[in-house]
């Protein structure tokens, strides 16, 4: 028995997920809730034709910037700098490619429409952030994802067109943009060879607080 949100702006305790971390259900996409939802660490997560599904899980995906694995292969490819980094030049041009994009294994997107235009308004309202990599003015790589403002990025979705080209913006957000922590979230083995690594929900939950 999932919990729905009405029109107030809260969530139940995180106590409350079930063992998939699904909180609650409902609500709207708001700037307000979602600043809400990501400042207590919760984040929506669903498919087209969906409820709004609202996630804490139990484990939380993160990646500490001193932990941040850069392998022999990678180094060879960042010293070639055959490419040009940018921040929040063509934020909806790497949302489309993020929800567009073919991924293995992955059948459509969890980039709704609805979403889409949820985190455009998050990026007007100053709270949504890009990094784009080009090649030759070609966009090529990119990721976006929230910054809270207290030195956590919550990372969404990266895409690449050309290889390596979404590690090398994750890589410099990881080292040129001064956050504290990366929160990615779930589990992924992508950015578990990055150096992320999962810690428990309430130590997140320190970090997000300030703690």
């Amino acid at each position: 028995m999932y919990y729905w949100i009405g029109e107030e702006l809260e969530f139940p305790a995180h106590e409350f997920a079930s063992e998939e971390g699904v909180l609650a259900l409902g609500g709207d996409l708001s700037v307000e809730r979602l600043i809400f939802a990501y400042s207590n660490g919760i984040f929506p997560w669903f498919n087209e034709g969906e409820p709004i599904v609202w996630y804490s899980p139990l484990e939380r995906m993160v990646l500490f910037p001193n932990e941040l694995k850069v392998s022999k292969s990678m180094r060879q490819v960042l010293r070639k700098e055959d490419f040009k980094i940018t921040t929040n030049t063509n934020f909806e041009a790497v949302i489309s490619n993020c929800k567009n994009i073919s991924r293995k294994d992955q059948d459509g997107t969890w980039i709704t429409n609805d979403m889409k235009r949820a985190y455009l308004n998050l990026f007007q309202a100053g709270f949504a952030k890009s990094i784009e990599v080009w090649k030759d003015e070609i966009l090529v790589g990119g990721l976006y994802g929230i910054d809270l403002g207290n030195g956590i990025f919550c990372g969404e979705s990266m895409f690449s067109k050309a290889s390596n080209m979404s590690k090398v913006a994750f890589i410099y957000l990881v080292k040129e943009c001064g956050y504290k922590l990366i929160d990615c979230q779930v589990h992924n083995s992508h950015l578990e060879s990055l150096g992320a690594r999962e810690i428990p929900r309430n130590i997140f939950l320190k970090y997000l607080k300030g703690a």
